[in-house]
């Protein structure tokens, strides 16, 4: 067997060092876990934040907590959606667009104009 090189000695030793620290979640294999304290329970029931259903025909009681949350929750909602929707669109594509329409309006009325006294120009060369 080759000589041990002082990395794979190090890494063992560091190897060794991390197993004995480290512990599982529900209890290690000998002592008390660090996530559960005598008189807890070690594994999770199964049921969504580990509550039992409450009997059939009767309903959850609302913790003091829910309501406020929810009605926050819901009015967040609400102000979120109406405030975004009715922002004003201050986007460079719409600036440039409304800019360009501007020209083109200029630019039909300078056109109009010009072909409104071209018309009156030869109506007055006709008449004379």
């Amino acid at each position: 067997m080759p000589p041990p090189t002082p990395l794979s000695s190090a890494s063992a030793a560091l190897r060794r060092r991390l197993q004995q620290s480290l512990r599982t979640r529900g209890g290690a294999e000998s002592g008390p876990s660090r996530w559960t304290s005598p008189g807890h329970e070690e594994r999770p029931k199964g049921y969504l934040f580990n509550r039992t259903p409450p009997p059939p025909g009767q309903s959850r009681k609302w913790e003091d907590w829910e309501l406020p949350c929810y009605v926050t929750s819901f009015l967040t909602i609400v102000i979120l959606g109406v405030g975004l929707n009715a922002k004003p669109d201050l986007t460079i594509e719409t600036w440039a667009h409304e800019k360009a329409l501007e020209r083109l309006k200029i630019e039909n009325s300078l056109a109009a104009a010009a072909t409104n006294n071209n018309s009156e120009s030869s109506s007055y060369d006709e008449s004379d």
